[in-house]
């Protein structure tokens, strides 16, 4: 079996799509193994890493933070399914000079204060609420459930032959002052709006 050397150097030498779709394929290759010990334990590594590199990819206008040393804050709304997942893949990284920073949130004025916002399935039946209370504010909101961008969502995550992949509402990003990275839509597998 012949190693590969993969230093940071030559990704860094990679044309960007190239590096997004890189970043992504290591990511599920790597989290592949613990996908065949539990489905849903798998699935749900796999989703805490997209929402990590979800936040390399958008752009929050710069009223999203108090000031320059503010966190970006990623939150779940409702019954984490993740575990200690979301904590581990983010534990100490930076992201555009910002340190990262995992919530739990049960309250929607607490969720207003999010930059990713994660809508767990647990609070399907009150997504309009949800979005109605979110209306103003700049969270990416992701979700897992059916209808989600249809909704309102901006990402929702698909499980299409045992494989996760994202659905991105770009009216609803832009409404919300945010831009997408046109590398991260390229790899969505549908793109509306």
């Amino acid at each position: 079996m012949q190693m590969v050397n993969l230093t940071p150097a030559k990704v860094k030498g990679m044309p960007s799509p190239r590096r997004v779709l890189w970043v992504l394929g290591l990511v599920a290759l790597f989290l592949s193994g613990a996908h065949a010990q539990s489905p849903t334990a798998g699935e749900y590594q796999l989703k805490a890493a997209f929402l990590f590199n979800f936040a390399k990819f958008v752009e929050w206008p710069p009223s999203s933070f108090s000031d320059a040393s503010a966190p970006l804050r990623i939150c779940v709304l409702g019954r984490d399914p993740f575990g200690e997942e979301l904590r581990n893949i983010t534990k100490e990284k930076i992201v555009n000079g910002r340190k990262l920073e995992v919530t739990q949130v049960l309250d929607l004025q607490v969720a207003r204060t999010c930059h990713i916002l994660f809508i767990a399935s647990s609070e399907t039946a009150r997504l309009k609420q949800i979005f109605e209370s979110l209306r103003g504010t700049d969270a990416l909101t992701v979700g897992d459930t059916k209808g989600f961008i249809e909704q309102g969502g901006m990402i929702n995550f698909v499980l299409e032959n045992s494989r996760v992949q994202f659905e991105v509402n770009r009216k609803a990003a832009e409404q919300g002052g945010l831009k997408i990275s046109s590398k991260l839509l390229s790899v969505a597998r549908l793109v509306v709006g």
